[in-house]
C-alpha cells in the first residue's frame, strides 16, 4: 500500500521535502496557510549560489540542488540563468582573499581570478574605477523566486501527483493526524517546514534549539530598458565576509579587521551587496542582516542607502531607478549548524533553520533527509 505523507509549509523547503518524498513512492500532500507562498521564499534574490558554500558536504548539496533546479525550470518551462557570478575586488587585501581561494579549491570547484578586463567583459555593469579583479565561478544559477514559487506547485503536481491545499492553516499535529481546524489530514509521515514561525506548532521543541531570526532588507529596480543585461550574478569585497566557503583563507583575518575600521555600519548591519537580474529585466539588490527573535516592522530607509552607495562603487547599470522595497524573515541557527532536523514525535520531522541559504540548499537537502531518516 502506497504511504502518505503531509507537508506542512509551501515555502522551498516544503516544496523541495515533497518533491524527494513523492519520487520515493509517497502519496503527498501540502498544507499551507496561506493563498500562495508570501514569505521568505519569495523575499530573496533567486540565486542558487555554491560558491558561498564550503567545500565537502555543504558543496555537494549544493551543486546537487542546482542540478534539480535546473531540472524542474526546464521540465517546467521556467526561466532560470545558469549564468555564474564575479565577486569583484578593488583593494589588494580582497584580492589576496580570492587568490588564496582559488588555490585552496582547485580540485574542488570550476573557479579563476579574471583580471578587471576580462571581468568587465563577462558583466558590463561593473565599474573599472579601481577594479583590481573578480572571482569567476561557473556554478550559479539565478531564478525569479515570485515566479518560481507559485508555479512549482503546478509543476510538482503534474510531475508526481503531490497535492496541494492553500489558505490552510495547521492548529495542532498528533501523529499521524494533521488538524486544520476541524478538518484532519493523515499521514504515515509529515514534515513541518514552517520557517521562521517557529512557536507555532511544538514549541517546546523550539525552545530548547539555538535558533533565531534574521530580517533582511532588498530592493528591486525597474527593467533594465533596450533588453539590456548584466550578464552574470555580482557581488563585491563585504561578501567574502558573509559566506562560510571563504573562511578557510588565512588572508581574511586581515581584511575583516580592515572592515572594522573602514565599514563599520555595514558590519554592524550585516550589509554585503549583491546583484541578480531577472528573465524580465528588473535587478535584485540587497542585503542586510539582522539577527533577534522581534524586529521593527518598518524598513530602514537609512540600510537601504548604505546597500545602494555600496552599489555604487562597483556596479552601474542603465537605470538604478527603485520599484519595490520590503524585507524578508527567516529562521537560522545561531550555532553555525546549516539546518535543524528535530523528532519531536514517531513520525513527524522537523526541517528547518537553513538560514539564507534555502535556495542554494534545499532541494539537496531534502535528499538527504528522506535517505537518512525515512529509508
Amino acid at each position: 500500500m502506497t504511504k502518505k505523507a503531509v507537508v506542512i509549509g509551501a515555502g522551498i523547503v516544503g516544496l523541495a521535502m515533497a518533491r524527494a518524498l513523492a519520487i520515493r513512492g509517497f502519496r503527498v500532500t501540502v498544507l499551507e496557510r496561506s493563498g500562495r507562498a508570501v514569505g521568505a521564499s519569495v523575499r530573496n534574490f533567486g540565486m542558487v549560489w555554491p560558491i558561498g558554500q564550503p567545500t565537502g558536504k555543504l558543496l555537494e548539496r549544493a551543486m546537487r540542488t542546482r542540478s534539480i533546479w535546473i531540472s524542474l525550470c526546464e521540465q517546467g518551462k521556467l526561466w532560470y540563468d545558469p549564468c555564474g557570478s564575479l565577486l569583484a575586488v578593488h583593494e589588494q587585501d580582497e584580492l589576496d582573499v580570492i587568490h588564496e581561494f582559488t588555490e585552496l579549491n582547485r580540485a574542488h570547484r570550476t573557479c579563476e581570478v579574471f583580471d578587471p578586463e576580462r571581468a568587465i567583459s563577462k558583466c558590463p555593469a561593473l565599474c573599472r574605477d579601481k577594479l583590481l579583479g573578480a572571482l569567476w565561478s561557473d556554478s550559479e544559477v539565478i531564478v525569479d523566486p515570485r515566479q518560481v514559487l507559485a508555479a512549482l506547485p503546478i509543476v510538482l503536481k503534474e510531475l508526481y501527483d503531490i497535492q496541494f491545499y492553500f489558505g490552510k492553516c495547521v492548529s495542532h499535529v498528533s501523529h499521524p493526524r494533521v488538524f486544520c481546524g476541524r478538518e484532519v489530514f493523515e499521514a504515515e509521515v509529515i514534515v513541518v517546514c514552517s520557517g521562521y514561525d517557529f512557536e507555532t506548532l511544538y514549541p517546546e521543541a523550539f525552545a530548547s534549539q539555538p535558533i533565531t531570526r534574521c530580517k533582511l532588507q532588498m530592493l528591486r529596480t525597474v527593467p533594465q530598458p533596450d533588453s539590456w543585461r548584466m550578464g552574470t550574478a555580482c557581488s563585491a569585497g563585504l561578501t567574502l565576509t558573509h559566506y562560510a566557503a571563504f573562511r578557510d583563507c588565512a588572508s581574511l583575518a586581515k581584511l575583516q579587521e580592515r572592515y572594522k575600521v573602514s565599514h563599520p555600519e555595514y558590519l554592524q548591519y550585516g550589509i554585503h551587496v549583491m546583484a541578480s537580474q531577472q528573465g524580465n529585466g528588473e535587478i535584485t539588490l540587497g542585503d542586510s542582516h539582522e539577527y533577534g527573535l522581534t524586529f521593527e516592522p518598518f524598513d530602514s530607509d537609512h540600510i537601504n542607502q548604505l546597500i545602494l552607495n555600496y552599489l555604487d562603487l562597483f556596479l552601474k547599470f542603465p537605470t538604478r531607478r527603485i520599484a519595490q522595497t520590503w524585507h524578508g524573515i527567516y529562521a537560522k541557527m545561531t550555532n553555525g549548524a546549516s539546518e535543524l532536523i528535530l523528532e519531536p514525535e514517531s513520525g513527524v520531522l522537523i526541517v528547518n533553520g537553513l538560514g539564507g541559504a534555502g535556495m542554494t540548499l534545499s532541494f539537496g537537502l531534502a535528499e538527504d533527509v528522506v535517505e537518512q531518516y525515512l529509508k
